[in-house]
């Protein structure tokens, strides 16, 4: 009988094969020690994601339900998420994220020209999450001098220990970070700037009652901290997960350093192949059959997008990595409703980062003994990645 803990670390080193049996034998699968449900196969996270009349996102969308009541778009239901998304969907148009590559550009070669000269440099800590971070906070404005320490009390916030609780100092994080964050929407009270958090600022919203109001200071705050996590997490993990799949497989990364136009392609395949949030929690509304198999109401349930994008009944030999395969659509980023906002910035940063680091980096692999895994709640990912410069071919 399959057993899944996306907890236990052996999982979050190398989930693929369990989830391979969860998708064969336990497609609606129940873990009675941690009273959760969880769905695998593409198509059903696909419908599940569309569903929300059935699959809520209300009490929060991670397993253990910490984030139940926060005050996220992600946490909510139509029509009040409906509301707030109309709202920060006008801060993510293709025009003002287009405006954004020569920044985006600019901070990558920045970043990357400081380490042309290292045989050796960590691909994380010097790279990956410094571009998204810089990019973000520019976008949202948050001032330099505080970048990383969001960074750093964002990672403590999303660690959690093997029986899913979050380690004593991740809450010190949390209450630490939420007074960073409302000391800057304060400062942006008193000194507006051309960022996105004036802008909602100064965006109305509507009520339940028909009319309108401006957001207050907690939710300008909150969408701060949404805003900031995921408007860098995502990338910096995406980054070192897709140097480890060209680093396995040297061919393609050589197609890739030939004709940088096939990297937009790249970074779809990045996505599929180890995505780095692998799944989303839900929780039902009413019962629920599928497979032959009735998931009750009001209960937990995880749509396992990690294993979804790695289904053999949607993509042929998914546990290879192929920057020619035709990717019509994936869950990586969620679907439907929740769909991330930020997916297209996502894809722009990813594909400019992998320009500009296979431009002075064409040839390069890894010291595996140094590789650092992130364990956190949904967000998989490297804390460290040495990446070795093969100096010979290095241009």
């Amino acid at each position: 009988m399959v057993e899944y803990n996306p907890f236990v670390k052996e999982t979050v080193h190398n989930p693929f094969p369990i989830y391979r049996r969860l998708r064969d034998e336990a497609p609606v699968y129940h873990n009675e020690d941690l009273d959760f449900w969880a769905l695998s196969r593409y198509q059903d996270v696909i419908d599940a994601h569309l569903d929300t009349d059935v699959f809520s996102s209300a009490h929060g969308v991670t397993i253990e339900g910490a984030d139940q009541g926060a005050p996220f778009l992600i946490t909510k239901d139509p029509p009040e998420h409906t509301m707030h998304r109309k709202v920060v969907a006008r801060l993510f148009t293709q025009r003002r994220i287009g405006l954004l590559e020569p920044f985006i550009r600019r901070t990558a070669a920045r970043l990357l020209d400081r380490l042309l000269d290292a045989d050796r440099f960590d691909l994380v800590q010097d790279f990956s999450f410094r571009l998204p971070l810089d990019v973000i906070s520019e976008l949202i404005g948050i001032p330099e001098d505080r970048r990383e320490r969001i960074h750093e009390l964002s990672d403590r916030i999303a660690a959690r220990t093997e029986d899913m609780s979050m380690p004593p100092d991740g809450y010190e994080a949390s209450a630490e970070l939420w007074a960073l964050l409302a000391e800057l929407v304060k400062d942006r009270r008193a000194n507006p700037g051309d960022d996105v958090i004036t802008l909602l600022m100064n965006t109305p919203v509507e009520d339940e009652d028909g009319g309108t109001r401006s957001l207050s200071d907690a939710e300008l705050a909150s969408r701060f901290l949404e805003l900031a996590f995921a408007g860098h997490e995502t990338v910096a993990k995406l980054i070192p997960n897709g140097v480890i799949a060209l680093s396995w497989y040297p061919d393609q990364r050589r197609e890739l350093v030939a004709d940088p136009s096939l990297i937009p392609g790249a970074v779809e395949e990045m996505l599929r192949w180890d995505p780095p949030s692998h799944y989303q929690g839900r929780w039902t509304l009413k019962d629920v059959e599928l497979h032959g198999t009735v998931i009750p109401a009001g209960r937990r349930v995880v749509l396992v997008t990690g294993s979804a994008v790695h289904d053999e009944r949607k993509y042929p030999d998914p546990e290879l990595f192929d920057i020619h395969r035709a990717i019509d659509r994936h869950v990586s980023f969620g679907f439907g409703r929740h769909l991330c906002l930020g997916a297209s910035l996502a894809r722009l940063e990813t594909r400019v980062a992998f320009e500009e680091l296979l431009r002075r980096f064409p040839d390069f692999t890894f010291d595996e003994t140094g590789v650092e895994r992130h364990y956190s709640s949904n967000v998989r990912g490297l804390s460290s990645l040495p990446l070795l410069v093969e100096r010979s071919a290095a241009v």
